[in-house]
């Protein structure tokens, strides 16, 4: 059974990982960052200021609701919590292993303009967002892509079936990338640092996850405020000591990078006939796969956050793709990469391993002895659990919109009882059906982001009127007209 499903798997993945659907992620993100004229860099002070910099200052941002909506800060957290994950460590080690250093320049290459898209998405998902009868916002590229792509001439059902067809993909990928590939990357480390059976991780994990879940998107925020922030500083001051210990390398790291990502080094081994190519897919794969910027699963979640200003929380997904890639997947790689483990030359393994997940492992256990292996072990169980609390909410959030809210409960039992099966399972097979539901879930998300562009444009220059220009103009909030004057008043208030 297992031979068949990599088969198909195989299939598929060959097509919505080909690079038709990669030329169409690049382009969309190249697109937005152009009509938002690099928004991520024209205006990094000011988006910085009012995200991170905003959080010791805006009682907006951190504070916490008594409606059913979440924080500004919360809703980062718990979609940090879905995207620092397994993918910032094993990801980006498998990524160096099958596409050489250079796969890290085209990770760098589409987090730059992924930055973008995930500001798209989060724009969307607040204009096209609604509640559900339980209080909840519900938001998300389904909403968009039936009420915004589906509102165009012509294209009611085609916005419809497109925005099923997002909902079931991303139903199946939280069973995947949110689930299956972070448990079996917990399960494999807990072996390999304490000798735990993985079936015994399973179990833990499983009861972990249903007394956390089982309880919806606030308790999941709460829990995720508390563990995100601290889990990411650990990790960052682990890797930025073994980067300083070998910092006489770097020069040869970065040569390595840029070398390997135009071809200008020679291949071999594992890497033959494959160069550029090889480092250009896998450095997209596990760069989408680390931030999910395209995937439109972050704005499900953005989307409960009890901000008003679509910009604003778009400004949080620009933040969120640099914290995930641009900093904790940059400082994994060059961790790696300054090791000595990876021959910079070939791009091959100086040593074998069991699988990618013990890489890092294998590096800090060289740098701090057994104490550097159990504190891989330690974050890649506190990084892997966060994803899966917060890939729980945007499966459930699919479901919901399929099948109404009385659907959430079952769901949420399924999703608990799955993670044992994630932790018995084969390393590449998990792998491998995370690539395939991302891509699934990605295409239609990318068509609704690249036809609703207009959009986000006329959003984003009705921002920059207003907060730039100072201009007097009526804000651009929801393209629900009960909630765009209900929140008109409230941002004219001052009441963000």
């Amino acid at each position: 059974m297992l031979d068949i499903i990599q088969r198909v798997n195989d299939a598929v993945n060959g097509v919505v990982w080909g690079w038709p659907a990669l030329i169409l992620l690049a382009f969309v993100g190249v697109l937005m960052t152009c009509l938002t004229k690099f928004f991520q860099v024209s205006h990094i002070g000011h988006w910085f200021k009012n995200t991170i910099g905003a959080i010791f200052k805006d009682k907006h941002v951190t504070k916490h609701t008594e409606d059913k909506s979440i924080s500004q800060f919360q809703s980062l957290c718990t979609a940090l919590a879905a995207t620092v994950g397994t993918g910032n460590i094993a990801g980006i080690a498998s990524a160096i292993v099958a596409g050489g250093p250079g796969a890290v320049f085209w990770m760098w290459l589409i987090a730059f303009f992924g930055m973008m898209t995930n500001y798209s998405e989060n724009v969307l998902g607040i204009l096209f967002r609604r509640k559900n009868d339980k209080g909840e916002w519900s938001g998300g590229a389904m909403y968009y892509l039936r009420d915004g792509l589906g509102k165009k001439k012509h294209c009611k059902y085609i916005g419809l079936i497109l925005a099923i067809l997002f909902s079931i993909f991303c139903i199946l990928a939280s069973f995947g990338i949110g689930n299956m590939t972070q448990v079996n990357t917990i399960s494999t480390n807990m072996a390999a640092a304490f000798n735990v059976p993985r079936y015994i991780t399973g179990i833990v994990i499983m009861l972990l996850v249903g007394i956390v879940i089982i309880g919806g998107i606030k308790r999941i925020a709460a829990v995720t405020e508390k563990i995100v922030p601290f889990m990411v500083v650990l990790y960052l001051v682990g890797t930025v000591v073994i980067c300083i210990l070998h910092i006489d390398r770097f020069g040869a790291v970065i040569s390595s990078i840029f070398k390997g990502a135009f071809g200008l080094r020679a291949v071999s081994g594992a890497v033959v006939g494959t160069g550029v190519k090889m480092a250009i897919q896998m450095g997209m794969k596990r760069g989408v796969f680390s931030n999910e910027a395209g995937l439109g699963s972050s704005v499900m979640v953005h989307s409960n956050s009890n901000v008003k200003e679509p910009v604003r929380q778009g400004m949080w997904g620009i933040f969120e793709v640099f914290a995930d890639t641009i900093v904790v997947c940059s400082l994994t790689a060059f961790t790696l990469l300054s090791s000595g483990l990876v021959n910079l030359e070939t791009g091959l393994l100086a040593q074998q391993v069991g699988n990618t997940g013990e890489l890092v492992g294998m590096v800090f256990g060289n740098t701090f002895g057994k104490a550097g292996t159990m504190f891989v072990a330690l974050a890649l169980l506190m990084f892997a659990f966060s994803t899966v609390l917060g890939w729980s909410h945007y499966g459930t959030k699919a479901c919901e919109f399929l099948f109404g809210t009385r659907s959430t409960l079952p769901y949420r039992l399924i999703f608990v009882i799955a993670t044992f099966g994630g932790a018995v399972m084969g390393e590449n097979l998990a792998w491998d059906l995370s690539d395939t539901f991302n891509g699934l879930m990605m295409l239609p998300n990318l068509i609704g982001v690249l036809t609703l562009s207009p959009l986000v444009y006329k959003c984003t220059k009705n921002y920059a009127d207003r907060h730039f220009r100072h201009m007097e103009v009526e804000p651009m909030l929801s393209m629900d007209p009960e909630i765009q004057r209900e929140h008109a008043e409230k941002v004219k208030a001052g009441e963000e």
